[in-house]
């Protein structure tokens, strides 16, 4: 049985139903130009594409 990825984890959500959520992106820096609506979005959980969620699920559950 293989580990747990812990920096995996630290970075992403699964949800009751098995959906893996991350951060949205463009929310470190360059955010004066931004407008609010594009900031309020970005603090926001968006769920990753269906691929790249059964990729990533093998590190994130034991």
């Amino acid at each position: 049985m293989n580990k747990t990825k812990k920096a995996l984890v630290k970075r992403f959500k699964i949800t009751k139903n098995g959906k893996i959520l991350r951060r949205a992106t463009g929310q470190n820096h360059n955010r004066a130009k931004k407008t609010g609506e594009a900031k309020r979005k970005g603090r926001k959980w968006v769920a990753l594409a269906p691929n790249e969620a059964k990729r990533l699920k093998k590190f994130l559950t034991k």
